[in-house]
């Protein structure tokens, strides 16, 4: 029998060759002790059933309105969440049988607690479909167990993340507890604690049957008029161009028939690349493999809780009377030649590779050390640049939506993803801001990159149990200036992984690591000057990163009409770039750069379902930006402005929001005067072969004011001290902007006529405390005592001296008592309908007491 500790000790003791290259696929074995035995730790899967027929499992359908590809999770939520909602005429295909290709192997870990408001949601509601609402409907038992969930804490930092999450869960009504060593003992009386720093206990956490649960689904969507076709495998997807030249799903081919349908949803996993090319989609994920063992009998195991102990990259499933034992290496296996043929089917363990989980593992409970192994299982997972899922319309074709990409939490997502893909597929939207999932937060020039898309990946596996920093960034990609001098750029080294040599004495790294705090950074300082440079004298920020885009031709004024909610009845824009190349008017956008790629694909599906004949033609390369800030230097003719542009910058004949095309250091520019940050200011729009004159003339003009370059750390302090965020138009006080006063129709106008005709439920409000205390976001907000809401975004306000935060909450603030939590602490509060800061908005309009 194979022990897991002797697994240990001769894997150690191996002389081991070198891992290239990245892609390697064979596997050695140390041991003949190694168990060879190759099973999931389930009483049942569908495995028993493949093969039993030789066609499709029923007759396809000539049309439908939707047809969902892949019998996993993800598909099987998804074809159940549309019937839930109406949507009957819906197909799933599955090449095999249900959950053949990744669920069936899956661990089936459910933990409620994520740094992530919305993910909380989604979690909440996978475990309310599969703890409830399936039984209800059916009488049948998914296979849900309640066990409960234990995070390990081995240092002060990991116990603070644990604390931010348990003051998230009081706001969703999620239990939790974070105990002593001593009390966890109580928990768990088979793990070591003595290199505890504590732990963070969730009872109502719990574990999943993939099986049971994907059977379950697909007879509630079979029920509602769904139809659940396997052993059908497809063989290509159909495009057609419309009458605009917009590339449409037309149908679906399998060799069994063609089903026509306008809508296809991809949630075929680690195979959703090669679906993606069918339709000539990119679907940028890479395939992994992914293990754990199952081990023999432990007397004491049964009913403990589920385990994750981050910092030894290892997780312990309750299984019965035993534990599957797994986790993320750095060095994970890359599946590169996936074969269609891969059904209920599992990889070699390759001990070399899973020996980091075992030693973590026989360290948390010491019995393991003397445990024999039952069984192993390593199978294929998908995973993404970012760790997040692959979800929404694909910029390339219409109707052909993602699902896909789920980095093994699948199962656990499942429930609340499929709710939300089945609600985008019918509205053409998700309910909540599913950005960070949605395939269009990567620009399109990433997307068919693969080394970005394996580089990237690699690092969000490896980093998979990684502290979740306020402000994390990735090796592979630079984005922010730093403020320690240069930081050159190196290959990324896959963490000395497969023969690549560890970048050694890198600068990035080392700075990157002193942003891994939950208090404030180390260059709060720094913040902190480039802020009140800005309040008192004159700052300038780099904006170059905005996304700017050109709408024009024959229909844009009516395509602006309807896609936003001010009035933009105004003269048309100049056009920098290039000539106006066509009749009509013409719109200058300059959008945030973070979604910059979100809102050109969103604005140019708005235009193909409108049939408005006009352009959207992106120029973000061809222009930078600079936005320059501050009382009295910032505009007026007194100020720095005024020396380098040829046009009068009073508030008579410039007044604020307005914009005109002015020449600057005898270059052609766009000045728009606006402001995040709530102070006198102008951005300046400049053709890309003058910024660098340009911005050299305004600094110039500046130096004898002190002028400096700030950061986004600035903006972001700033902008909150004045109240910005990026929440519903009427929430927080901006109907002014609104056109509701006309007739002309635009995307919206009803429900915003209704939300002012019924009057807001929620509205943004602002806090502020007299602490000096970091906080980030997604802390709890008590209105006496009583969880109301959680901090959408927060940050200090060095004007105020104290903490400026926003949320959304409810109408009784006026009456109550507010306090904030961070991380199991409470500070009084005082809740603001307006910011402190310059409420009457007198310094964007150059009025400076």
């Amino acid at each position: 029998m194979a022990f897991l500790g002797s697994a240990v000790r001769r894997v150690a003791s191996a002389v081991r060759p070198p891992l290239s290259p990245l892609c390697r696929t064979s596997t050695r074995s140390y041991s003949s002790e190694h168990t060879k035995e190759k099973s999931v730790p389930y009483e049942k899967t569908l495995k028993q059933d493949a093969g039993a027929a030789s066609g499709p499992t029923k007759p396809l359908p000539r049309s439908a309105d939707v047809v969902v590809i892949g019998g996993g999770s993800l598909g099987c939520q998804t074809v159940y969440h549309l019937a839930k909602m109406g949507m009957t005429n819906v197909v799933l295909l599955e090449r095999d049988r249900l959950t053949a290709g990744t669920t069936w192997h899956t661990a089936g870990l459910l933990w409620q607690l994520r740094p992530s408001d919305v993910e909380v949601e989604l979690l909440g509601h996978t475990r309310n479909v599969v703890s409830r609402d399936l039984e209800e409907e059916t009488g049948l038992h998914t296979g849900w167990i309640q066990n409960g969930g234990l995070f390990i804490a081995s240092n002060k930092q990991r116990l603070d993340e644990y604390k931010r999450l348990m003051s998230l869960g009081k706001v969703y009504g999620i239990e939790s507890h974070v105990l002593s060593p001593a009390e966890t003992k109580d928990v768990y009386p088979l793990m070591n604690v003595d290199d505890l720093y504590g732990t963070l206990y969730v009872p109502t956490d719990g574990t999943m049957d993939p099986a049971g649960t994907c059977t379950t689904l697909t007879r509630a969507a079979s029920a509602r008029g769904a139809t659940v076709i396997e052993n059908c495998p497809v063989t290509g997807i159909q495009v057609r161009a419309d009458d605009l030249g917009v590339k449409r799903v037309k149908a679906v081919e399998t060799a069994h028939g063609t089903i026509e349908t306008p809508c296809v949803v991809n949630c075929a996993g680690v195979w959703a690349t090669k679906l993606g090319k069918m339709a000539g989609v990119n679907v940028p994920l890479v395939a992994m493999h992914h293990a754990y063992v199952v081990t023999e009998r432990i007397e004491g195991i049964q009913n403990m809780p589920n385990v994750r102990d981050h910092d030894a990259s290892v997780y312990l499933r309750l299984q019965g009377d035993a534990l599957s034992v797994g986790g993320y290496e750095p060095n994970p296996i890359f599946w590169d030649d996936v074969s269609d043929k891969f059904a209920f089917s599992l990889f070699d363990l390759d001990w070399d590779v899973f020996m980091t989980h075992i030693e973590g593992a026989i360290n948390r409970v010491p019995v393991l050390e003397q445990t024999g192994i039952k069984s192993t299982v390593c199978g294929p997972e998908s995973f993404t640049a970012d760790h997040k899922p692959l979800m929404g319309e694909a910029p390339e074709v219409r109707g052909f939506f993602l699902g896909c990409g789920f980095n093994s939490a699948g199962m656990m997502l499942g429930g609340g993803c499929g709710r939300e893909l089945a609600h985008w597929v019918i509205h053409g939207r998700p309910e909540r801001d599913m950005y960070g999932y949605d395939i269009r937060r990567f620009h399109n020039s990433l997307t068919g990159n693969q080394r970005w898309i394996r580089e990237r990946s690699h690092e969000s596996y490896a980093n998979n149990y990684s502290v979740v920093f306020p402000f994390d960034e990735p090796r592979v990609c630079v984005f922010q200036e730093r403020h320690d001098g240069p930081a050159p750029l190196k290959d990324y080294d896959y963490y000395g992984c497969y023969d690549v040599k560890k970048n050694e004495n890198y600068k990035y790294n080392e700075l990157l690591g002193k942003e891994y705090t939950f208090d404030f950074p180390p260059h709060h300082d720094v913040i902190k000057a480039e802020c009140l440079s800005c309040r008192h004298g004159v700052a300038v920020f780099d904006m170059s990163y905005f996304g700017k885009f050109y709408l024009t031709g024959p229909d844009a004024k009516k395509a602006a009409d309807w896609l936003f909610t001010a009035d933009v009845n105004k003269k048309p824009v100049l056009l920098l770039c290039f000539p106006l190349f066509a009749p009509g008017d013409a719109y200058y956008l300059a959008i945030g750069g973070g979604v910059a790629e979100h809102n050109w694909n969103h604005i140019r599906t708005v235009l193909q379902d409108q049939g408005f004949r006009c352009q959207l033609t992106d120029h973000s390369e061809d222009m930078g930006m600079i936005s320059i800030q501050g009382p009295k230097r910032g505009g007026g003719r007194e100020g720095i402005l005024q020396e380098v542009l040829d046009t009068d910058l009073s508030n008579e004949a410039f007044p604020f929001s307005s914009h005109k095309v002015v020449k600057a250091a005898g270059h052609q520019v766009r000045a728009m005067r606006l402001s995040f940050v709530g102070e006198l200011g102008w951005e300046l729009h400049i053709p890309r072969d003058a910024c660098l004159p340009v911005y050299n003339a305004v600094m110039a003009a500046g130096a004898k004011h002190g002028i400096i370059n700030s950061g986004y750390r600035a903006i972001d302090s700033l902008s909150i001290e004045k109240g910005n965020a990026q929440v519903q138009a009427l929430a927080r006080g901006a109907g002014f902007h609104l056109q509701t006063e006309d007739s002309i129709p635009f995307q919206g106008r009803e429900t915003l006529e209704k939300q002012k005709e019924e009057g807001l439920k929620r509205r943004i409000v602002c806090f502020t405390i007299d602490e000096k205390v970091p906080m980030f976001g997604l802390e709890a907000i008590f209105r006496n005592g009583v969880p109301v809401g959680h901090l959408r975004r927060s940050d200090y306000g060095f004007l105020l001296i104290k903490l400026s935060v926003m949320m959304v909450s409810a109408d009784f603030i006026k009456s109550g008592e507010f306090t904030l939590e961070r991380m199991g602490v409470t500070y009084k509060a005082r809740a603001h309908l307006k910011s402190p800061f310059d409420p009457e908005n007198k310094r964007v309009k150059g009025i400076y007491a």
